[in-house]
């Protein structure tokens, strides 16, 4: 595993930034931050990329700049320039079928009805990339789904999601370097 592409999911426009739909803009936002990256809109790539210069090689952060079913385009498009196999990506995003403040991280998987997974997918055609899955939880009903993930969660949950964040990213280290099997043990832990 060597990861050369992070994509945080989420949707563009002030109306959504604060919505839980964007836990993955809110994830590789702090980490640009912790790593001196800063982000530049590129139109060729649809959306918003920070380059990190490291001895291993060049590791991008992408925020799509499409709407979250029209993610692939913006991952497919700087994967190809770059020459990024669906291997060396990780992408970021809320999941409804984790509790709110839990982490999970895999590689592959169905897309739980997650659209921005669902275009990715579609783009590459495999399932075979890494996600790290930050839990919003879920409102109990499936036709409450859409409201719950373009609502902001009030601050108690919001604490849940900065917290699960801020673990991911003590885990960024050991995803970067390979060591798979400890940041699923650290992530999963309680």
């Amino acid at each position: 595993m060597n990861i050369k592409l992070i994509v945080g999911l989420g949707n563009i426009g002030s109306e959504y930034e604060h919505t839980r739909h964007n836990a993955g803009f809110w994830f590789v936002d702090e980490l640009a931050w912790q790593m001196k990256a800063s982000f530049k809109s590129e139109k060729k790539f649809f959306g918003e990329v920070a380059r990190i210069a490291r001895p291993e090689g060049d590791l991008w952060l992408l925020k799509p700049e499409t709407y979250m079913n029209l993610s692939g385009k913006a991952v497919a498009t700087l994967a190809q320039f770059y020459k990024i196999q669906p291997d060396e990506i990780l992408v970021v995003h809320d999941e409804l079928d984790i509790p709110c403040g839990q982490i999970r991280f895999k590689l592959g998987g169905g897309n739980g009805g997650h659209n921005g997974l669902k275009d990715i997918q579609a783009k590459f055609g495999t399932p075979d990339f890494y996600r790290l899955r930050l839990g919003i939880g879920h409102p109990g009903e499936r036709n409450l789904v859409v409201g719950f993930v373009l609502n902001k969660p009030p601050a108690a949950e919001r604490q849940l999601i900065d917290d699960a964040i801020a673990k991911s990213l003590r885990a960024m280290p050991d995803i970067l370097a390979g060591n798979k099997e400890e940041a699923v043990r650290f992530l999963h832990s309680k």
